[in-house]
């Protein structure tokens, strides 16, 4: 019966290719319901535990009242990661205004952080929502743009700085966007499987290529290079210590 399955949301935009990928060629994704949200909506539904599950922007986890992190695999990136940016079209010093995308909870903390601790500079914050007009921003302001929407407009700007690169240049750590979470306590067996299912995604990436390549914004070769070279998926203790730094530097903001 369709009420007693585990409830799933995971982010809908390329970097979760490789796991959707693993749930469906292993038939995991018939064991339970899986939604596809924008990463502050995956938080939204995991907080008011509308789901059981979530890829949830690590800067959520403060928010939870109970949390379990319960895969091996997360969204990271050692480096460029080429989907959470600062755009803008007036030069770094020039800027005044950062405008915030809605979309997600750990970029917009993750620029605040930066600003305070790494560039030393205040700017003036703006939240968007639904229908924010990210092209036609005023002069000396900027915009942080998450997913797909970075390839999508980065012709459309004259600058633009990589924020896990500037993490990294920072803290000398990886940076750790979402991971997998529960709200409650889950049966072993079926985090296992699980997990077994995510990697088999992220140890076949060109099975996903070969699914995924023609679709979406991010295509062909840009999608190879993003998939193995920008977004990194394991949980190792780098990316748990980055987990543990940001929200330290959270609670300090």
């Amino acid at each position: 019966m369709d009420s007693c399955k585990i409830r799933i949301s995971a982010v809908k935009y390329a970097n979760t290719y490789p796991f959707i990928y693993g749930m469906t060629k292993t038939g995991f994704d018939k064991k339970i319901i899986l939604e596809t949200d924008h990463p502050a909506e995956c938080a939204a539904k995991l907080i008011r535990g509308s789901v059981d599950i979530g890829l949830v922007p690590v800067a959520a986890l403060s928010m939870m009242k109970e949390y379990h992190i319960i895969t091996d695999y997360c969204l990271g990136a050692y480096g460029k990661v080429k989907t959470v940016m600062l755009m803008s079209n007036s030069p770094f010093e020039k800027i005044k205004s950062i405008n915030l995308d809605y979309r997600s909870l750990s970029s917009i903390n993750l620029v605040k952080i930066l600003a305070k601790n790494a560039w030393k500079k205040e700017f003036r914050w703006n939240s968007t929502s639904e229908g924010f007009d990210f092209i036609n921003i005023p002069e000396n302001d900027a915009v942080v743009l998450i997913g797909d929407q970075c390839f999508e407009y980065k012709n459309r700007y004259n600058f633009s700085i990589d924020l896990a690169e500037e993490w990294n240049k920072f803290t000398g750590l990886p940076f750790t966007f979402a991971c997998w979470t529960a709200n409650r306590e889950l049966d072993e067996k079926f985090i296992k499987d699980f997990n077994d299912a995510l990697g088999t995604g992220v140890k076949n990436i060109p099975a996903v290529l070969a699914k995924y390549g023609k679709t979406g914004i991010i295509r062909g070769e840009d999608l190879k290079k993003y998939l193995t070279q920008n977004i990194s998926y394991d949980l190792n203790y780098g990316k748990r210590k980055a987990i543990d730094l940001f929200l330290q530097l959270m609670k300090e903001l």
